[in-house]
């Protein structure tokens, strides 16, 4: 079919044409807009010429199935589609921003704007994972980024994902998949599981960031430009790139960590979940070393063989592995309360985050405590003997957590001070992307029942699951006892 010739001042259901913006090889963009639809709108149409490629018209397909079922700042929002029938385009939401092609010609760039652009992108992909949706294509030109706003508690500065031409909705058909056979993506960020044609694996989008990041960062692809041909890809099953302080002596340890942790061969040495990478990009200081930290680069034959032994032990790269959706690696985030009568307490729920972690192998536990400070006045921050009040209840937290014997890689500590402990404690809960909240409730007095508690705010505001720990009351315990000696009954 011959593309329909559009022109400024034409009306396509309802959609007054403006002025074209942007010519490329697959798709032209252009302006609209409709009566009774006050923002800024844009009408991508594809290019479908004889002799075209026909993963472009099923690409283009497997986008309008997408994109109206997406949702949240990380998306442009869709205002319409056009059937093949007729003539097929997408409406859709204007991003008044900027594309990360621009600071990605640049690269290097400045470390802690890199680790912001990473912490925005994987927030992004947060939201995007949570709603069964792989983007399987990331690169600078896919990912805009929205203006900034002077205000701090108003939206602005999210990524923005866009092009779903070569994406995977978990609960929809991979015409894609159904039609091809060959690796999708592009060379210089396809993960090793997409050349062999696995597209059910979201943490190939956590791949993907790590080239991003590395290139932003060393100002060189870590895999360099290879042709889109199967057996030049191929040597990304086993290849591991330079190590990026090799070529940036200020990086710091914590940033190779991430970003090698990201390039991984295979899936399941990688972040579980997006929202793991963006919880270590927000808190550097909490981002567990291992020996990529301070990993050298070696020989060519010995990588090879490394990766060669390494990856063909068992079958993740040769077999689809079952999706694990991000619930099944969640951020728990636990409030525990320090002070002296709150022992009974921290013992249940010490007890309730076990059972949790136990069924949640893949987990990232954050303690966390509240120390609270005066709305007016100055508080004294440390101890009698000298010692920081902050520093005694961190090491109060690590011991409170030894006993779950969790590897450093899947708790982390924080000691938050704040007037509110529970305003604080749910805006690291947003912030932190939390899925699940524990938090304890010491009692039903009569103050907290009309004054409210901590738990209590904790439940009507949470944006995550919430599980509130007690400890049995006297009475409880002694009806309990009560019934546990009274005689069975007569049948």
């Amino acid at each position: 079919m011959g593309r329909m010739q559009l022109q400024t001042g034409a009306v396509l259901d309802g959609f007054l044409i403006g002025e074209k913006i942007h010519q490329g090889g697959m798709a032209e963009i252009w302006e609209v807009t409709k009566a009774g639809i006050d923002v800024p709108l844009v009408m991508k149409i594809p290019l479908i010429l004889d002799g075209d490629d026909p993963t472009m018209i099923v690409g283009f397909e497997q986008e309008m199935m997408i994109l109206p079922r997406l949702t949240g700042p990380h998306v442009p929002r869709c205002y319409g589609c056009g059937d093949f029938s007729a003539q097929p385009y997408l409406v859709m939401e204007k991003i008044a921003g900027e594309s990360l092609l621009s600071r990605f010609k640049q690269a290097p760039i400045p470390l802690e704007e890199v680790i912001d652009l990473g912490a925005r992108i994987a927030t992004a992909l947060c939201s995007l994972h949570k709603q069964d949706v792989i983007h399987l294509d990331l690169k600078p030109s896919n990912i805009m980024l929205r203006p900034l706003t002077g205000d701090p508690t108003a939206p602005g500065g999210e990524a923005v994902f866009i092009d779903f031409g070569l994406s995977r909705h978990l609960r929809l058909p991979d015409l894609l998949a159904e039609e091809f056979r060959v690796p999708m993506g592009t060379a210089p960020y396809i993960a090793p599981e997409q050349v062999l044609k696995l597209r059910e694996e979201p943490r190939s989008d956590i791949f993907a960031l790590g080239v991003l990041l590395y290139t932003l960062a060393t100002g060189q692809r870590p895999f360099g430009n290879p042709e889109h041909k199967t057996k030049a890809l191929l040597r990304r099953l086993h290849e591991q790139p330079v190590p990026p302080r090799m070529l940036r002596k200020d990086m710091p340890g914590f940033l190779q960590e991430i970003i090698l942790r990201c390039l991984e061969v295979k899936p399941e040495r990688r972040y579980p979940t997006a929202q793991q990478l963006a919880f270590d990009l927000s808190h550097p200081d909490h981002v567990a070393l291992t020996e990529r930290a301070t990993r050298k680069p070696v020989g060519w034959l010995r990588n090879f063989l490394a990766g060669r032994f390494a990856n063909s032990a068992d079958a993740p790269l040769s077999r689809i592995e079952s999706y694990r959706h991000a619930t099944t690696a969640p951020i728990i985030m636990v409030a525990v309360d320090l002070s002296p009568e709150g022992a009974p307490l921290r013992e249940q729920v010490q007890s309730l985050t076990a059972m949790l972690l136990e069924a949640k192998p893949l987990a990232r536990l954050a303690c966390v405590n509240v120390l609270k400070t005066a709305r007016l006045g100055i508080d004294t921050m440390t101890e009698e003997d000298g010692t920081s009040t902050h520093v005694k209840r961190l090491v109060e937290l690590k011991n409170w957590a030894a006993p779950m014997r969790l590897p450093p890689e899947r708790v982390t500590y924080h000691v938050l001070e704040a007037p509110d402990a529970a305003e604080i404690l749910l805006s690291f809960a947003r912030n932190n992307h939390v899925d699940h909240l524990i938090v304890g409730a010491r009692g039903s007095g009569g103050v907290r029942r009309y004054l409210g508690s901590v738990s209590t705010a904790i439940v009507a505001e949470a944006t995550c699951s919430v599980t509130v720990a007690r400890v049995p009351s006297a009475q409880q315990e002694e009806e309990t006892m009560q019934e546990s000696v009274l005689p069975a009954p007569t049948p």
